[in-house]
């Protein structure tokens, strides 16, 4: 009997004693949380994020989501090996441009202009240009869409003209100080994405199996699918993004000439730069796997496998995944085109300004740079006029990618040399590793190049 009044008194006494060791964890855990050591290394971190972050952000632009949305809903899961893959790849390529604009004090596209053919840069800014007002183009009007998927009554034409002259008069009008931290805000929006895809209720397990397990069909199609998927995570513009926003932030740091900006690195702000290059580029293939997940679990299941838009994913979820995932995926499209358009031109003019030598920087007012503002406002008209002459954004976009297969092959091994180069980096060359894997990124590129002017014959 006493051992039955034991038990049915131990019984009683487990909720409250969870719930009592609960609170006391929960206690010990805020505490944690708030001590200002915790706070302080939080605030570190925070800081030394910057170009990193924002570049890894803006490649998961519109027409990047779409891409990883189409590779979702056609072929499952068996493409997510390509998240964890393309990561170190992709992050140790965006170091090599940070260290380059670093060590150097210039814009890659002003190293290209002093140690290689003019020539060829010119070739390559001009197929530059070409591709991102291409992209800028179907990513106007990707937001338009997704603002409609939320009101439908609000005119397609104004919704794409109001995105062009918003993102426009912010990159011109708006102090660098005050918009480079507006971009590492807006950078956290592509959160959306892996909120989005955890409301979905996926089979963890068998996502996790296809992540670590590669599996390809040697098929064409899904060939091309991974090229596309190669192209719109390493791109060009990125490269040439990252470089000069390095030389930016030490411009901010009060060094306004190439001779300040020459004088010896620091190892601490290399160790800064690396933190926050592979913070921007862990996000954003975090986000390139939740996407691929969600569509792979809810649209390649119930047979939905031919999706074209970000729009048409976004439809599509909303029977399986309910309202909550429906709007924080197209809420994500118009902060996600906020973020990557200025990027798509700022890396334009950038890499033209630069190789024309023309006065150049976001750190400049527009009556100081008048060239470098006229080429992103040419972009943003560009990309705002393929919206009206009824040009197929699916086509702009392929478009698009045989303009990068060219162009990102050539600036790779623009970038590996100079990046090895010890007369140009001194103490900062790669480490052979860095040298290899650079090698076989530019390799991958150009086999994606020749693939995507493949599929146009």
């Amino acid at each position: 009997m006493k051992k039955q009044t034991a038990l049915l008194k131990r019984g009683a006494e487990a909720p409250a004693e969870l719930l009592d060791r609960t609170i006391v964890a929960t206690q010990v855990m805020s505490a944690t949380l708030s001590s200002d050591k915790m706070v302080k290394k939080t605030n570190a971190y925070w800081h030394m994020l910057g170009p990193g972050l924002t570049t890894g952000a803006s490649d998961d632009d519109p027409s990047g989501i779409a891409t990883y949305s189409q590779a979702g809903a056609k072929y499952g899961f068996q493409l997510l090996w390509l998240a964890p893959l393309t990561f170190p790849l992709m992050a140790t390529v965006q170091e090599m441009c940070a260290r380059i604009g670093m060590v150097t004090g210039r814009g890659l596209a002003g190293n290209i202009r002093v140690h290689f053919n003019k020539r060829l840069l010119y070739l390559c800014t001009t197929l530059l240009f070409a591709a991102n007002a291409l992209n800028i183009g179907a990513d106007l009007g990707a937001m338009a869409k997704a603002v409609q998927l939320l009101n439908p009554q609000i005119n397609f034409g104004l919704l794409v003209v109001g995105f062009a002259l918003a993102s426009m008069f912010m990159q011109i009008f708006t102090p660098y100080v005050r918009y480079a931290r507006y971009l590492k805000w807006l950078a956290l929006i592509l959160l959306s994405y892996v909120f989005s895809t955890l409301m979905a209720h996926l089979d963890w397990s068998n996502v996790l199996h296809h992540a670590v397990i590669p599996s390809i069909h040697f098929d064409k199609d899904q060939l091309f699918m991974i090229c596309a998927i190669l192209g719109t995570t390493i791109s060009p513009y990125l490269f040439f993004w990252q470089t000069s926003q390095e030389v930016e932030e030490q411009i901010l740091q009060g060094k306004t000439t190439l001779a300040e900006r020459q004088t010896a690195t620091a190892a601490a702000d290399i160790k800064s730069m690396r933190i926050d290059v592979w913070s921007g580029m862990f996000l954003s293939n975090l986000v390139m796997f939740f996407i691929i997940a969600a569509c792979g679990a809810l649209l390649f299941t119930h047979g939905i496998t031919n999706i074209q838009t970000t729009a048409q994913a976004a439809q599509a979820l909303r029977p399986f995944a309910g309202d909550a995932t429906y709007f924080l995926f197209s809420i994500g499209l118009i902060g996600t085109g906020l973020l990557a358009i200025p990027v798509l031109a700022g890396s334009s003019s950038y890499a033209i300004s630069e190789s024309f030598r023309w006065k150049e920087g976001l750190y400049r007012n527009l009556r100081q740079a008048y060239a470098f503002y006229g080429v992103i406002i040419i972009s943003m008209l560009v990309g705002l006029g393929l919206n009206f002459v009824g040009i197929d954004p699916i086509k702009a976009l392929i478009y698009a990618a045989v303009a990068n297969g060219l162009v990102a092959p050539v600036i790779l091994f623009f970038i590996v040399t100079m990046s090895s180069n010890k007369k140009i980096m001194g103490r900062w060359t790669n480490k052979r590793s860095t040298t290899i894997i650079g090698w076989i990124v530019t390799l991958l590129m150009f086999a994606s190049g020749v693939a995507a002017i493949i599929s146009l014959v």
